[in-house]
Order: C-alpha cells, then structure tokens, then sequence
C-alpha cells in the first residue's frame, strides 16, 4: 500500500489537547508527527468573569464557543454548577469545537460547513441582525483572540458579553524546535493559526528562521497562508480547512 508521507518528519504545532488527530493522521500514511505545541493551553489569570457569567446563563439566548479549549474549560464548569439551559441556542466555529460538545452530549449546534473562521459563523442566517437583534450572546473564548465576532454582532443589535475562559501562551522552551531546525530534523510544518505563526518566529533565531524558510509550511486558512508570506515564509502551501485538509496538502505535495 502505498503511503506517501513514509520517511517524512513532519511538526505539528496544535495544542497538545488537539493535536491526537492529526498526529494520528500523518502515522496511517507513513509520516512520523513530530509535536511541538505553539500555544500552551491553561486556565484564566482570572476566572471571576467566567463564574459571573455561569451566575446569570438564563439571562443569555445564545452561546458561541471559540474553540475546543472553549468547551474543555468552560462546560464542566457550567454543568458543576448550572442545568444546561435547555433555551439556548449553541454556536460554534468549527468541527473539533462542534465534537467536544457533543462529548458532553450538547447536540443542535450551529456552525459553518466549509470554511472554520468567525467570518463563515457570521455568515450563518441564524447571526443576521434579524435574527440577533436585541437578544444577548455569551462569547466564552481564550485571550488574546480577535474582536471580529463581537464587534459585529454589537453592530448587528446584539448584547455581547466575550468572557475569557482559558490562556494562550507560548512555551516556555523553544530548544527543542531550535534542534531540530538546527540538525535539520523536520521535512515540513504544519501551522493551524495566525498567533501560532508569531510565536513560531520569536522562538527563532536567525539561522533557524532560514532553515524554516526552506520547508513547506502547510496552513488551512487563507488568513495564515497570507500573513506567512507578509513575514517571509514563501515556501508556503494553503490546503483545506482543518486536519483532513492539511493531511490532504500533506499527501499531495510533491516531495521528490
């Protein structure tokens, strides 16, 4: 059977809590997954908003869930305390968010079917200022993400609440990705957010930034493709969105 990803050491870079997926993924075609997350995954500084927003759930008609970390730090939380307010309407960006509340059995979730951005989910007949105006919506996401989603929805007639449940960080050792850089260690990367791409490059010095230059950089969104190139990577491949699409543009590239 052929496997076109045999001999290749390929990083991902997801949080180590998303990254069994794809890592799984480029294993079943030959590849070795060699992980390094980008972005450490860990409680809020303050949880305080969490809790007040947990106190006052039924005030909400819907809530929209970032990402699975979204999920993972906000929904144990909510039913330790709290019934799952069967009036809610539920919204999520994409599928990995969409699976991790079905695993705590919240079905009926609205999110995109192709593309995975705040701007597919603003797409959506259910987010248009008919159908959102004057009701209030509860945003549970990390810091440090982007104010697309809220500020539309405010513009939409929306109350918006944006409460952080979880913290991004970038690791505190990037010895291990300067090594393999260094020994040359990697046949392609693979990048799955534009935060992950700046953390990616400040963990490098000079001489691991030209060795990075001389790998494919495989990203599913438009977004990082573009912001890749603006920073010098132009070694850089757009695939499909999520893990199947970048397995996809891992497969199909022309190794030889």
């Amino acid at each position: 059977m052929n496997k076109p990803l045999r001999g290749k050491r390929i990083l991902v870079t997801r949080p180590a809590a998303q990254a069994a997926q794809l890592t799984a993924l480029i294993a079943g075609q030959g590849g070795e997954a060699i992980c390094f997350p980008l972005l450490e995954i860990g409680p809020p500084d303050d949880s305080l908003p969490l809790q007040k927003a947990i106190e006052r759930l039924d005030d909400y008609a819907l809530a929209i869930f970032i990402s699975p970390n979204a999920v993972d730090y906000s929904v144990p939380q909510i039913l330790a305390r709290h019934a799952w307010p069967t009036a809610w309407q539920v919204a999520a960006i994409g599928p990995g968010s969409v699976a991790q509340l079905a695993s705590f059995g919240v079905g009926r979730v609205i999110a995109p079917l192709q593309r995975f951005d705040s701007e597919a989910l603003l797409e959506l007949p259910e987010l248009q200022a008919e159908n959102i105006a004057g009701k209030k919506v509860l945003i549970l996401r990390g810091n440090g993400g982007r104010e697309l989603l809220a500020e539309t929805l405010m513009t939409r007639g929306a109350e918006v609440a944006a409460v952080t449940c979880y913290r991004r960080s970038a690791p505190a050792d990037g010895a291990p990705l300067l090594s393999l850089l260094r020994n040359n260690g990697l046949d392609a990367v693979t990048l799955s957010s534009s935060e992950g791409l700046h953390t990616l490059l400040a963990l490098l010095d000079t001489d691991a930034c030209e060795r990075l230059c001389c790998l494919p950089l495989f990203v599913p969104h438009r977004r990082i493709y573009e912001s890749a190139g603006q920073l010098g990577l132009q070694k850089r491949i757009l695939t499909a969105p999520a893990d199947a699409g970048i397995l996809a543009g891992l497969c199909e590239y022309p190794w030889h």
